[in-house]
């Protein structure tokens, strides 16, 4: 499913069960990772030391990247290492590109509230911004669940969220998963034309659930807050991981992102991953 996985750390992500959670992708997917450190340059970091102009940022990120290294030397993983100076959510998303990365893997929220860099607004940017599927997932957790057992794929019919689902039914079809498919109409469920726009949005996730052949395909249409009843769908069917859009039917205003995926991604306690248009 991936074959270039790119980490952003830094100290506290490096003590996070997110990497645990990517080396065990990496190993079921053969792939290889690359742990990417951000030297912010709108931080203030350069000193001398004996003499010397030192960025101490820089150095730190060399002692984070060998130190998640050495995590991932011990459990099997390949990986290669890389310390960049620029502002954040900008630097993963153009290294991203570049180095042809088909999924990232970033935290949301730590311990202690926000981590250095990798929190809040930046996830946030990176999930709206990123050429190539997000994965998200807490800092605190204790660990999650993989291979996942049951995904959740939500959807409002648009071409984004069909696209986005394709993407979790190829990987649900690769782990032998249980698929959950739940589309959130704002109007009544009794209101006809509502009604019909959520029932067509999960049936063609279901057709294409079959042609894949997806094994166990459940279907929920709710009414409602849609990150709501996302994140409820979560708690109630215990799915192991969320695929969804990073755009919805009309973009980042309505139902499927902007509000509402940043919502699921920074309120969700399993991994989540995000699949823009690109």
């Amino acid at each position: 499913m991936y074959d270039r996985i790119l980490l952003p750390v830094d100290e506290a992500a490096v003590e996070s069960s997110l990497l645990y959670h990517a080396a065990e992708l990496a190993n079921w997917d053969d792939a290889a990772v690359e742990l990417l450190y951000v030297a912010d340059t709108g931080r203030d970091s350069v000193t001398v030391a004996d003499g010397e102009v030192v960025d101490a940022l820089v150095e730190e990120g060399e002692k984070v990247v060998a130190e998640a290294g050495r995590l991932l030397d011990s459990l099997g993983v390949e990986y290669t290492t890389s310390v960049e100076q620029g502002t954040p959510a900008k630097t993963i998303v153009d290294y991203a590109e570049r180095g042809g990365h088909d999924l990232i893997a970033i935290p949301t929220h730590g311990r202690e509230g926000l981590s250095r860099y990798l929190l809040g607004s930046v996830t946030e940017k990176v999930v709206r911004l990123a050429p190539a599927p997000v994965l998200t997932a807490p800092l605190e957790e204790d660990g999650f669940e993989f291979p996942y057992g049951g995904m959740l794929l939500p959807t409002d019919g648009s071409d984004a969220a069909l696209r986005a689902a394709r993407h979790g039914l190829d990987f649900a079809a690769e782990l032998d998963a249980t698929v959950h498919v739940l589309s959130v109409t704002e109007g009544s469920l009794f209101d006809d034309e509502d009604g019909a726009a959520a029932g067509d949005a999960v049936d063609a996730v279901v057709e294409a659930a079959e042609s894949r052949g997806v094994g166990t395909v459940t279907t929920h249409v709710e009414s409602g807050d849609p990150d709501t009843e996302i994140l409820d769908t979560i708690e109630e069917t215990g799915v192991d991981a969320v695929v969804m859009g990073a755009t919805g039917r009309h973009g980042i205003e309505r139902v499927l992102l902007g509000g509402t995926a940043e919502k699921v991604v920074r309120s969700a306690d399993v991994p989540v991953i995000t699949v823009g248009d690109q």
